[in-house]
């Protein structure tokens, strides 16, 4: 295995030269992630709100059975179906989101790459891991060993 200490994981396509572009588009990256953090919990949103409103049926029955059926017909007419917020249900949140600010951030996120870094995905990194590496100690490799996996 390589183990210069200028090699690099990923180098930088012919062309690609500034470093100020390189960690631009590593932010950008980076912020991409983030999003993406923040979607999952969108979807968590999502199904957490859609079992809570599941398990209403199951406590309509409950105050039913406990003989407050007034009160059952309220969670039941108000609660029960319920848009949480301006006429949408969870799933049309997420829609909503998927097809504009996310489909918009990882399509830019996509071109940037594609424009400034040869397409080449987390060339930032793969220049901090050559620059913060110690070469030839033990876990500082600087690509994986593809014979011997581990």
């Amino acid at each position: 295995m390589n183990d210069d200490a200028q090699a690099s994981p990923r180098p930088r396509p012919e062309g690609v030269d500034d470093d100020a572009t390189v960690l631009a588009v590593g932010r950008l990256t980076h912020a991409l992630e983030t999003v993406n953090r923040a979607r999952g919990y969108l979807y968590g949103f999502h199904e957490l709100t859609g079992r809570a409103d599941n398990e209403l049926d199951d406590v309509v029955q409950r105050f039913r059975d406990a003989g407050h059926d007034e009160f059952a017909d309220k969670i039941e007419r108000e609660l029960l179906g319920r848009n949480v917020i301006d006429n949408r249900w969870t799933f049309q949140i997420v829609d909503d989101y998927e097809t504009g600010y996310y489909a918009l951030f990882t399509e830019l996120e996509q071109k940037a790459r594609d424009e400034f870094c040869g397409g080449v995905r987390h060339l930032r990194e793969a220049e901090m891991k050559r620059d913060r590496r110690t070469p030839g100690l033990p876990g500082h490799e600087l690509k994986p060993d593809r014979d011997h996996p581990k």
